[in-house]
């Protein structure tokens, strides 16, 4: 495999490469055990010597594959796939946080990854600061604390479309000599790679565009072997882990060391382990991902330019649109394009809105996002509805507010959709 491929090279063959009369495609290999011809191969792999499979839990030929194709995308040293967006979340968060620990985050983030944030990981002992990711830089240091472990955010936030400023939170994290994580999911490592950006750790939900189809759910997590976890602040790398034959994941490993002990003791200890055919699923769709992404990005310029011109709009909001508060940080991040979601009001507020989406016709309402078809939904009452009204403010996310993700159909076909539900909702 050649890692100087270019990036749509590398989604359709990259990671995989078929020997003489092997399977063209990567094979499918649904099987949780893998057998071995002596005890002292298999003690090699149990003592991470040998990078070979023993239980799908921990490894599988298929994910192995899928994973390594991502990390080649976006640039890193190695990757965990994991069985849901949150799950690698989760995974990489207490990979190097415990009781005690304090995170920056950003409060535009995904409604999912807030509540993560403020209840289970606040249950866990684990302290989050929610800030607004447009304050100035220091502002954003004078939030740390001396157990300040780490800071996130997302490329592009969900469900605001707000684009992160990497410059000014990879300062940030420098600074503060911590890692900084973020959930690339909105982008792919097609419009966008975090890692060429001063982040150190990248998320994916690849139950979005890496999978493209609403066929599985899935994550994965890429390690940017750019972080020098030995600086005191993270003795869980550096120090010997008991329950892993003493090893030092820093001495033993060096730039793999996050990914690894990910591996080795969160995913052992806690699962959340994709299934195989999941992972043969979400790696097909992803040979695909720069195509789709670039209709994406094509059909949801053209359909936010028809809102923000429409009567019946009140208001329209995509980083790829001239005059978006966010479109100077689009052009500098994100030059292929602003992916395919964005957001919009109609005029009449929340019940107007609701006329309008049951009114769609080819246009689904649906929790999901991201995928081929298009869909819409209201966050206020699904995504962020766990949200009391004073955190909805915080996150940005008004009463009236209508996530549309656009698919890649044609789009006359999705203004006429619109056209007609515009109608209905006067």
């Amino acid at each position: 495999m050649n890692n100087n491929w270019n990036i749509e090279t590398q989604a359709v063959q990259g990671a995989y490469e078929a020997g003489n009369a092997q399977a063209r495609v990567l094979p499918l290999y649904q099987s949780t055990t893998y057998r071995y011809d002596t005890c002292e191969e298999l003690a090699s792999v149990f003592d991470l010597e040998q990078d070979t499979p023993m239980y799908t839990r921990l490894a599988n030929p298929t994910t192995d594959a899928f994973e390594k194709k991502i990390a080649m995308m976006e640039g890193g040293v190695g990757a965990l796939a994991t069985s849901s967006g949150m799950a690698a979340t989760s995974i990489a968060i207490l990979n190097i946080l415990k009781s005690g620990d304090h995170i920056l985050a950003a409060s535009t983030i995904y409604g999912g990854s807030f509540t993560l944030f403020t209840t289970t990981f606040k249950d866990l002992g684990i302290e989050v600061t929610l800030f607004d990711p447009d304050i100035e830089k220091e502002e954003i240091l004078k939030l740390a604390k001396p157990n300040t472990k780490l800071i996130f955010g997302e490329t592009i936030g969900n469900p605001l479309v707000n684009v992160l400023d990497f410059e000014k939170f990879s300062t940030v994290a420098k600074e503060l000599d911590i890692p900084f994580m973020v959930d690339n999911t909105f982008a792919t490592p097609f419009l966008c790679k975090p890692l060429e950006l001063g982040a150190n750790i990248v998320l994916h939900s690849t139950s979005k565009y890496i999978d493209g189809h609403a066929s599985c759910l899935g994550g994965i997590i890429v390690d940017g072997g750019n972080f020098n976890w030995d600086n005191g602040k993270f003795p869980c790398l550096v120090e010997p882990d008991e329950s892993y034959h003493g090893v030092s994941y820093v001495k033993n490993f060096g730039a793999s060391a996050f990914i690894v002990k990910a591996r080795a003791n969160v995913m052992r200890n806690m699962g959340m382990t994709p299934s195989p055919f999941n992972s043969f699923l979400t790696n097909l769709g992803a040979e695909t991902l720069h195509l789709r992404m670039e209709r994406h990005c094509e059909n949801a310029l053209k359909m936010a330019e028809y809102l923000k011109n429409h009567e019946m709009c009140s208001w329209v909001k995509y980083p790829g649109l001239e005059g978006d508060k966010y479109h100077d940080l689009a052009k500098k991040y994100l030059p292929k394009g602003a992916s395919g979601v964005l957001t919009f009001g109609v005029k009449g507020g929340r019940d107007a809105g609701r006329k309008f989406i049951n009114a769609l016709k080819l246009v689904a309402l649906v929790t999901h996002v991201s995928d081929v078809r298009s869909c819409v939904l209201q966050p206020a009452s699904t995504t962020h509805r766990q949200l009391s009204d004073e955190e909805l403010i915080s996150c940005g996310v008004s009463p009236d507010m209508i996530r549309f993700s656009v698919g890649i159909e044609n789009v006359d076909d999705l203004i006429a959709d619109f056209e007609q539900a515009f109608q209905c909702a006067k």
